[in-house]
């Protein structure tokens, strides 16, 4: 029988697909989700939320120290602005909104692309990212790094129609692009790690490489495009001596494969309803080769369910995932929102409490 854990020995147990005392849970919750969360608790802070849920998991940011035009959140240049992107992108609507144009779309040539007004690393400041670590005196699994969503910057930058188009008609347009993002992003996780690697256990990133139904390129373009800079942030890690884990939203189940070949470690959010993404079968193709962390049904479950059905369903999950270790309880989503029923995501944390000892 394994011992009690901390939650930094659970997850570096889980990593090295051991079982640990019990499987690690996280929450990944947005500010509104944890506001509506801590009143129904009656907690004061974020904190206690965590400690409350049981989250195995904490993160660190670095804070913006650039430009006040180019903020994320401020100085925007209309009503309806909801955020900017470090490549100056400004975004409307729910959320993160949508991109309110696309500056790279006319861009033919290396001077095109260089005339451009590309961030600055220094403009993010990582003076407190180590300190702010380290409070947590090693008890956690904690992540760092930039987010890094080097493919929806693409996207932003050119516009979607133009950045498929471009992948068979202007090759070399694409990878330069990719390039001046990622050259931006890795800047940025050098100075974080530079600062900071000893207090931190995982670089975590974000793309969503899948639809609904099925991966938003097939894995040859995957392959030619999109992982050659995943590889770069995976290497960089490493480096560092931190594991690596994706953000992946959708069915991408037929990328899978060609990230373990880039070595990344682990997978995050692992929709069950997409196509694909069958729990089972992700654990039978993939377990013990990447960690998978995710699983629970935020689309549907989590939003229509009730708390009986919620930890019936979290049990048979955790029947399919946990053994041999490799597993990570969590929704399969990183931003749990304000209209999932708080009770639903309680039950969820009481059922791995119940059910997810090894």
């Amino acid at each position: 029988m394994t011992g009690i854990m901390t939650s930094r020995e659970r997850v570096r147990t889980v990593f090295a697909f051991r079982e640990p005392d019990r499987v690690p849970a996280w929450l990944g919750a947005s500010p509104e989700f944890r506001e509506l969360a801590r009143r129904r608790l009656g907690l004061a802070a974020d904190e206690d939320l965590s400690l409350r849920i049981g989250d195995d998991f904490r993160r660190v940011y670095t804070r913006y120290a650039g430009p006040p035009d180019r903020a994320p959140d401020a100085h925007f240049s209309g009503s309806g602005v909801t955020s900017r992107t470090p490549f100056g992108i400004e975004r409307h609507g729910y959320g993160y909104g949508q991109p309110l144009g696309h500056p790279l779309a006319g861009a033919r040539t290396p001077a095109d692309l260089e005339a451009f007004p590309w961030p600055d690393p220094a403009w993010m400041d990582v003076s407190r990212v180590r300190s702010d670590a380290l409070a947590w005196e090693g008890r956690f699994a904690v992540l760092g790094g930039d987010w890094s969503p080097y493919y929806h910057d693409a996207v932003d930058l050119l516009g979607m129609e133009r950045l498929m188009t471009a992948m068979i008609d202007d090759p070399p347009l694409v990878d330069a692009v990719l390039d001046h993002i990622l050259d931006y992003y890795l800047a940025v996780s050098r100075r974080i790690f530079e600062a900071a690697s000893d207090a931190l256990d995982i670089f975590f990133v974000g793309n969503d490489f899948g639809t609904q139904s099925g991966p938003i390129v097939g894995e040859r373009l995957f392959r030619r495009f999109f992982l050659p800079p995943l590889k770069r942030l995976v290497d960089l890690g490493h480096a560092f001596g931190l594991k690596v884990m994706l953000h992946c939203c959708g069915g991408f189940a037929p990328l899978i494969r060609a990230m373990i070949d880039i070595g990344l470690d682990a997978l995050q959010s692992l929709q069950p309803d997409a196509r694909g993404m069958a729990p089972a079968a992700l654990k039978a193709a993939f377990g013990g080769k990447i960690v998978l962390n995710g699983c629970l049904d935020t689309h549907h479950l989590l939003i229509d369910g009730t708390p009986e059905l919620v930890r019936a369903k979290t049990r048979e999950i955790l029947g399919t995932m946990m053994p041999g270790g490799g597993y990570v309880a969590s929704p399969s989503h990183d931003y749990l929102l304000p209209e999932t029923p708080v009770d639903n995501v309680l039950a969820f944390y009481e059922a791995i409490r119940l059910y997810g000892a090894y």
